[in-house]
């Protein structure tokens, strides 16, 4: 698999923030994000190819139950499912974060699911692409029946953004009680600035109103 990085630190994010976890962050990406805090691992993929067995033993060295498969786009890697399979035999819970553009069977206790929305849009020739990847909610839904205990994340910028957000929580179908709405922002500063703001839409949506605690804790980059 290509590997961007694999560290231990808290769950900054969802309904686990704060949990101590493994982390595997797998390279690639097929969408552009204009606001992407990882772009070593999505634009400019960066890591090395490491084998599933090497991951799964590594995760065991941690010492942490709770594992996190992230990316990048982390369903993108076709050995993914041996990975996630893999960690739940042996004694993980097993969070998989993705975007939702691609549909492949994976062991999930937690699916974190986080579809993306126009303010995510980048400008170029990407744009296109990005639209038409993250306008396709069919892989998102097949993940959803596949993973029963879910999570589904909302990236917020401002107010212009609820109109969309009701409408992709209805084409998804989920519980508004399990989305979180997340105030986009690169430094926990950024983030501030904008939490007041998302959490008066919660209180019109009906969702909650998610943290960033890892920005919080010990800032934006690797390792993290």
């Amino acid at each position: 698999m290509f590997v961007a990085e694999w560290f231990v630190s808290l769950q900054g994010e969802g309904t686990l923030a704060g949990t101590p976890s493994f982390f595997v962050r797998l390279a690639g990406c097929n969408l552009r994000c204009t606001w992407c805090d990882t772009p070593y691992a999505s634009r400019r993929p960066e890591g090395r190819h490491v084998g599933v067995g090497e991951l799964v033993a590594a995760a065991g060295s941690s010492g942490q139950r709770h594992v996190v498969v992230t990316g990048g786009e982390p369903l993108l890697q076709r050995e993914v499912t041996a990975l996630t399979i893999g960690l739940q035999r042996h004694g993980h819970h097993v969070t998989v974060e993705t975007a939702g553009t691609v549909f492949r069977e994976v062991g999930c206790d937690l699916l974190s699911l986080s579809p993306k929305t126009g303010n995510s849009d980048p400008s170029g020739p990407w744009l296109d692409r990005h639209r038409a990847r993250r306008g396709d909610l069919e892989p998102a839904r097949q993940l959803l029946r596949l993973c029963p205990e879910h999570q589904v994340k909302l990236v917020v910028r401002s107010e212009v953004d609820l109109p969309e957000l009701v409408a992709m929580v209805e084409g998804l179908g989920v519980d508004p009680g399990r989305v979180m709405l997340m105030p986009e922002g690169r430094t926990a500063a950024e983030v501030a600035a904008r939490t007041a703001q998302v959490a008066a839409l919660c209180l019109r949506l009906g969702g909650r109103c998610g943290p960033r605690l890892h920005l919080e804790l010990f800032g934006a980059g690797r390792g993290v």
